[in-house]
């Protein structure tokens, strides 16, 4: 069974900070890239953050580069999304991601990962 198990989120004032992280369990997730992607009410799944499986090779949507910082540590299978400078924009359902497919070109895309973690809230209050 593939898990990918999310925790970190919660409420948090604008300025604030929270750290996400991810659990993955059920194959070798060392071996794939990974990263997070977010969803607000009544908006799009967005990408947010990925990573190559070495931990090297990151990109980062627009809206939080500088912001956020996505880390991974592949001997505990875990991928971290460590936001600073939090804003109210930023409340959104955040989903971790994992494939073995995906590649630099395709990881902002949805479409290319297998497997999704089942989401932890992010709320920043004004």
């Amino acid at each position: 069974q593939v898990q990918l198990v999310e925790s970190g989120g919660g409420l948090v004032q604008a300025g604030g900070s929270l750290r996400l992280s991810c659990a993955a369990s059920g194959r070798t997730f060392s071996d794939y890239p990974m990263g997070w992607f977010r969803q607000a009410p009544g908006k799009e799944r967005d990408f947010v953050a990925a990573s190559d499986w070495t931990g090297d090779y990151t990109m980062y949507a627009d809206s939080i580069k500088g912001r956020f910082t996505i880390s991974r540590d592949n001997a505990k299978s875990t991928v971290y999304l460590q936001m600073n400078s939090l804003k109210p924009e930023d409340t959104a359902v955040y989903y971790c991601v994992a494939s073995p497919v995906v590649t630099r070109a395709t990881m902002t895309s949805r479409n290319g990962y297998y497997y999704w973690g089942q989401g932890t809230q992010v709320t920043v209050s004004s």
